[in-house]
Order: C-alpha cells, then structure tokens, then sequence
C-alpha cells in the first residue's frame, strides 16, 4: 500500500518550480509598493498626544455617556440606529423591483444585463459621495443620513438579492403551474417561500453594515453620532470620544448577537 501511494504521489505533476516562481513574483511587488511609503517620524510631542489620547478614552465621560436628553449618547444612538434601519428597510424594499428585473431566469438578457450596469453603477459611488450629494438637497440631518443609506443599500442589497433568484427551484413553479394556480398563489406557494430566508438574511446583514456607515456620515453632518464625535475629536476632549466609542461599541456588539441570533434561526429554520 505505501507504495502504491508513492508511485501515485511522484505521478503528481511537479509545481514547486511554480510556486517558488509565485513567491518571488510576490516578494517583488511587495518591496516594489514599500518603496512609496516614507516614514517621516513622529511629530513633536507625538508620543504624549497619543498619551492623552489613550487615557481619554479609557476613562470615558461618564455624564454625557449617561445623559438622556437629545444631547446625550444614547439618543444620538438611537438616532443612528434609526437612520440605518429606516434606510435598510427603504433600499431593501426598492431593490426587490430591480433584482427581478437583473435575473437571466426571470427576464431576457438584454434586460438583465441593463439592471446589472444600473446596480453597478450605484455600488461604484462612495455613501460619503451620496452623503455630501443630498446634504445639499435636503440640508443637513437625519433625514440627508436616511436617503443615503438607502441608495447605497439597493445597491449591495440587489446583488444579493439575484443570486437567491437566480438559485430558486423553477420546477416548483412548473408543478404549481401544472395544478393550475394562479400568478398569486405561484407567487405565494413557489415564490417567497424560497427567497424570504435569503432576504431577510441578506437585509439583516445590511443593516449591520449600515450601522457603521450611519457613523461614518454623520461626520458629513448626515444626523447620528457622527457629527459630535468628529466635533469632540477637534476640540480634543478626549473624554467624550471615549463616551462615544463606548456607546457605539455596546450597540454595535448588542445588534451583532440579536442578528447573528436572528440569521442562524433563519438558516436553520
């Protein structure tokens, strides 16, 4: 038996020479993309800023972490979350038309080809594109945040959303077709019954990703927390950073496990 199993093994095709041909490759575009970076040095006083940095956010501000009213964390938490959900709900509504629209197996391929370039299109901006862009529509606030996070989820949320249709079981529909229901209960009975597990678990992930990006457009004055961090951040009041951070970490962490909850429920029916 050993060996058989080296004849077998030196009947193998001989890649080391590749692989090493791989290495070199990739050694050499590496010290090729070093080269641009220069290490100009710490600025002055570089290692007390990071000092003070650090000892204002681990000692957090107790009163603004636990400060109620509209100036307090948890209410631009809340906001925050509300922007991201609103816009989850919102994008992932309005990519449902346009995935249907992208699947081959739904449409001609003309058609799906021209929803794809469409869905492309809205993914290769930026959300602090969009961001700026309908903050001078609407102005700053939570509502320039909410149309924000919609366009960008339609665009992430319909890529998704094709695969699960593209994946569906036609012969399902075929049966019910041959029992002679109508559109609606083949809609009803075939349809949803395969895609809601997908979408809800492709919408549950987005809105994860929409947490993080409602920060991030606040500092364009898109509503949330964003705003007052990057304001906390300029005035170096290290303390409030750290109040800040620390409620986002506590939200961030309890969405995590009600989601991650919510999509193995969903996985495993």
């Amino acid at each position: 038996m050993n060996a058989e199993i080296k004849k077998q093994l030196e009947r193998q095709p001989k890649t080391w020479v590749f692989q090493i041909i791989c290495a070199l490759v990739f050694v050499i575009l590496v010290a090729w993309s070093s080269s641009a970076v220069k290490f100009t040095g710490l600025a002055q006083g570089g290692m007390d800023i990071a000092k003070n940095i650090l000892v204002g956010i681990f000692t957090p501000d107790t009163e603004l972490l636990f400060n109620f009213t509209n100036q307090g964390v948890p209410y631009l938490l809340l906001e925050t979350m509300c922007i991201a959900f609103l816009g989850t709900i919102v994008g992932a509504i309005l990519a449902v038309p346009i995935a249907f629209l992208s699947a081959t197996n739904i449409v001609p391929k003309p058609v799906a080809l021209i929803g794809r370039l469409i869905i492309m299109a809205v993914r290769t901006i930026p959300a602090f594109v969009y961001g700026l862009m309908f903050i001078r529509v609407t102005g700053p606030g939570p509502f320039a945040g909410l149309l924000t996070m919609s366009l960008c989820s339609i665009g992430m949320v319909s890529k998704m959303y094709i695969e699960s249709i593209e994946d569906m079981d036609i012969k399902i529909l075929e049966s019910l077709d041959a029992c002679g229901c109508t559109t609606f209960q083949k809609i009803r009975y075939g349809i949803l019954p395969q895609l809601m597990p997908d979408f809800a678990s492709t919408i549950i992930y987005r809105f994860d990703m929409n947490l993080r990006d409602a920060t991030v457009l606040g500092l364009v004055g898109a509503g949330g927390i964003g705003a007052p961090l990057i304001f906390a951040m300029n005035a170096y009041r290290w303390n409030e950073v750290g109040a800040i951070l620390a409620g986002l970490i506590i939200l961030v962490l309890v969405i995590e496990f009600i989601s991650g909850k919510i999509r193995v429920k969903l996985a495993r029916g």
